[in-house]
């Protein structure tokens, strides 16, 4: 059996050596790119949170959310491992469930999936783009730049718009569209947000552990300060809401610190002539921490034995919650996933085929499935993408 791939992301990698395990088919993967996995290098700060062992609820959205449970019940976090294991990647579980290579360096990741492509025999074709795709008959017409191709079965894995330096396209809803199945409405998402900048204008490149909430969600991890409002793994998971919803970040700078009264209250009567600007030295960073006091309304130069209780109290309510009003969020270059894609109600989660075109199948982030910060969206990839190819 013809079996043609397009996208040579995570999910159409899988879907590739998945398809290639059957030795009656003969597989093409493309790739626009002049390299597989170009995406994958940018993953995890470079390091490719390459799953996430946690359980999957709350971490996944989209109209149809539970469209991911088979797949991922079919080859969840463990078995990727496994899988990985075998390649000879060898991999770490870190904090919150991330696991990454033990090289830390999202190279390993593509270099073993690119190596197992070549001894298994897929055919890699690199720097061509797909200009059209048609169904003719019992076969699939794929026309490039460079080629043709003819497939008895096809599998859409073009990946999502975000990251466009590193090769987010259209192309897959394109695709997808002209043999009828629909598109939602597409955002970006894991993404820096923009907020006003009155405070975060000076705590650029300052990070710290926080807990931020945004209309009803909440999200907790490491947040960085950029010049104009925030960005980080928490921040990050947070950025979905904050795309299509807006309004206003509620950060506590200190999650785990119930009781920081008394530690004021001692440092004022210990130190009673420094400046306010230190009082939460110590504490917080100290750009941070200056920020905080100038929050609650107060001269960073003021003594602090000039604080009365309730300013003391202010100071700590501020810092357990730290408003922020979005302006809006980076762009699809800047994004690490597309919110929104094709939709998953046209399509079998037991096979990832259409529902509506025999042979036509999708995987990964060209669907309408998107996951939370921390390996989620690999975690889906490799899933989807496997099953896509296990089943031909």
């Amino acid at each position: 059996m013809q079996i043609v791939i397009l996208g040579g992301g995570a999910s159409g990698i899988m879907a590739a050596l998945a398809a290639a395990e059957n030795k009656s088919n003969t597989v093409t993967l493309i790739e626009r790119q002049a390299r597989i996995g170009r995406k994958l290098l940018s993953t995890g700060n470079g390091r490719c949170n390459i799953t996430n062992t946690n359980p999957i609820e709350g971490h996944y959205h989209g109209e149809h959310v539970s469209f991911v449970r088979y797949a991922i019940g079919a080859f969840d976090a463990r078995d990727s491992m496994d899988y990985f294991s075998k390649l000879g990647l060898l991999t770490v579980e870190q904090y919150g469930g991330r696991v990454y290579p033990l090289s830390d360096s999202a190279n390993s990741v593509v270099d073993v999936l690119r190596f197992t492509l070549d001894s298994v025999g897929v055919n890699v074709v690199t720097g061509d783009n797909v200009k059209t795709v048609q169904r003719k008959g019992d076969t699939f017409s794929i026309i490039t730049d460079q080629s043709s191709y003819k497939a008895d079965r096809l599998i859409i894995a073009c990946g999502g718009k975000a990251g466009g330096k590193v090769g987010g396209v259209s192309d897959g809803y394109d695709f997808l569209k002209s043999f009828g199945h629909k598109c939602t409405k597409l955002y970006p998402a894991l993404v820096p947000i923009s907020t006003e900048n009155e405070y975060t204008r000076s705590l650029k490149g300052v990070r710290c552990d926080a807990r931020i909430t945004l209309n009803g969600q909440t999200s907790c991890g490491e947040l960085q300060f950029t010049e104009n409002g925030v960005s980080g793994p928490a921040a990050f998971d947070i950025s979905r809401t904050a795309t299509i919803e807006g309004g206003t970040l509620m950060i506590d700078l200190l999650p785990n610190i119930q009781d920081l009264i008394p530690l004021l209250v001692n440092r004022r009567t210990s130190s009673p002539d420094m400046e306010s600007g230190n009082l939460l030295t110590g504490i917080l960073h100290n750009r941070l921490a200056m920020v905080m006091v100038k929050y609650s309304g107060i001269r960073p130069s003021t003594p602090i034995k000039e604080l009365s209780d309730g300013q003391l109290e202010k100071i700590v309510s501020d810092c357990h919650c730290f408003r922020l009003k979005i302006k809006g969020t980076g762009n699809f270059d800047s994004a690490q996933i597309t919110v929104g894609g094709i939709s998953t109600q046209d399509f079998d989660d037991k096979t990832m085929g259409s529902r509506l075109v025999p042979g036509l199948y999708a995987c990964g982030e060209v669907l309408d499935i998107d996951g939370d910060c921390g390996g989620y969206n690999l975690r889906w990839a490799w899933a989807s993408g496997r099953l896509a190819g296990k089943t031909l």
